[in-house]
């Protein structure tokens, strides 16, 4: 059976990241799906991207809401706290998206995504540096 390189580059690739760099990398591609559903937004088959972006941002966003809760979660409260209420603004941007589509309504969840990933992104970069020193 051939498997096609590019899955299991991917495959390997998420085995080696940490968890910043996976939730960058969700976050990045959450934001890039949103992105393109904004820039084709006249295109004929925008309901059914827009509804697979509209789930996966859920999906992730509703893990984040999961791991924040838990008592194990080493955050400082305010952090946490932060990142509920950011949480909690994109469900309910989500919630209105799907019951009035603007394209304009996206960008909120677009910027907070790609934002959060290029903070996680550089948080690995300082702590790439700390390594080293």
């Amino acid at each position: 059976m051939f498997t096609n390189p590019y899955n299991t580059y991917q495959r390997i690739n998420k085995e080696q990241m940490s968890s910043r760099e996976l939730e960058a990398s969700i976050l990045n591609k959450a934001g890039a799906m949103l992105k393109r559903c904004q820039e084709h937004w006249n295109d004929t088959d925008r309901d059914a991207r827009l509804d697979d972006a509209l789930k996966f941002n859920q999906k992730i966003w509703s893990f984040f809401q999961a791991e924040l809760i838990d008592p194990e979660n080493p955050l400082p409260m305010e952090l946490k706290c932060s990142i509920l209420n950011l949480s909690l603004f994109i469900d309910k941007s989500i919630y209105d998206i799907m019951a009035y589509p603007e394209a304009d309504k996206l960008t909120p969840i677009i910027d907070i995504n790609l934002n959060l990933a290029a903070g996680l992104f550089a948080r690995v970069d300082d702590t790439d540096v700390e390594k080293a020193a």
